[in-house]
């Protein structure tokens, strides 16, 4: 029992019952759930609702760990930062295995 099938057994268009005649529409499916059963429609909103919510609730998961990744770049980007920052002050000595090199390579 849908409100297509309704149409059809009547000989109008199916908008005639969605959109012009809302009274006649809602009094059909105060019918159908009075008998207990839920209309195609309905049913079909209900389970796209439950995916769409599995949905969200894997995407929220997801960005919690791509937030906690870009935590965890961050922090290794200020060490780094730091590192090279001494390596680049401390004095080279002739017994050093380091050597500073220039930011700008020589020509």
């Amino acid at each position: 029992m849908t409100i297509v099938a309704l149409a059809q057994e009547a000989g109008v268009p199916r908008n005639a019952l969605t959109q012009r005649h809302l009274d006649l529409k809602n009094d059909f499916y105060a019918k159908v759930r009075d008998r207990g059963k839920i209309p195609d429609s309905e049913a079909r909103l209900r389970r796209q609702i439950v995916k769409l919510k599995e949905l969200r609730a894997k995407d929220a998961e997801e960005l919690k760990g791509l937030r906690a990744d870009v935590q965890a770049l961050v922090q290794s980007v200020n060490q780094l930062t730091l590192e090279k920052q001494q390596l680049r002050t401390e004095p080279t000595t002739p017994t050093s295995s380091l050597r500073l090199l220039s930011a700008h390579p020589q020509p």
